[in-house]
């Protein structure tokens, strides 16, 4: 498994603490020192099922002083992808990638099934 974070988030600490409760093994990767790749993102995105904007920190100052409540409607699925890729404060965290599924955010029973 795979565990995307910004170590600094609490819902990434919370998210953290529950792997680490029920005894999960994966490796950590944070997001502002090792950015998903466009692939990556790609890959996941099709994986999760969910539509790519669910992928952006909508709540993230980044997100915010771009405008990209505005922009992102107008802008192709390429260039959202690249866009997530430039920057990992603008991807939506944790991410939890395993052999199965990939989550975005932390929704502890989403997890449970997952795991």
């Amino acid at each position: 498994m795979l565990f995307i974070e910004y170590p600094k988030c609490t819902t990434c600490q919370k998210a953290k603490r529950w792997l680490d409760a029920h005894g999960a093994v994966y490796t950590d990767r944070p997001i502002k020192e090792e950015n998903p790749t466009a692939e990556e993102i790609a890959r996941w995105q099709k994986a999760s099922g969910l539509p790519l904007r669910r992928f952006f920190n909508t709540s993230g100052l980044l997100y915010k002083s771009m405008n990209l409540k505005e922009r992102l409607p107008s802008m192709s699925e390429e260039e959202q992808i690249a866009l997530l890729a430039s920057d990992g404060m603008l991807v939506k965290r944790p991410i939890l990638v395993t052999d199965d599924a990939v989550l975005v955010g932390f929704r502890e029973e989403e997890w449970e099934r997952a795991l």
